[in-house]
């Protein structure tokens, strides 16, 4: 990698907002969510687990 090559762009001259109004909103959800998983990051272990239902019944005394 060339560490001494950069480029300066003005923060107008962006054409970022074009590229995301071009996305339909499932792949903007999708991109949004990768981003939180980068940022606070992604352990399946600690996912939620799957709630489960037991009923029992009462003994009467």
């Amino acid at each position: 990698m060339d560490k001494k090559a950069f480029k300066i762009t003005s923060i107008r001259d962006n054409d970022s907002k074009e590229y995301w109004l071009k996305k339909t909103y499932i792949e903007r959800l999708e991109a949004l969510e990768q981003l939180r998983q980068i940022i606070f990051g992604y352990d399946q272990t600690t996912s939620r687990l799957q709630r489960t239902l037991t009923i029992t019944k009462l003994k009467k005394d």
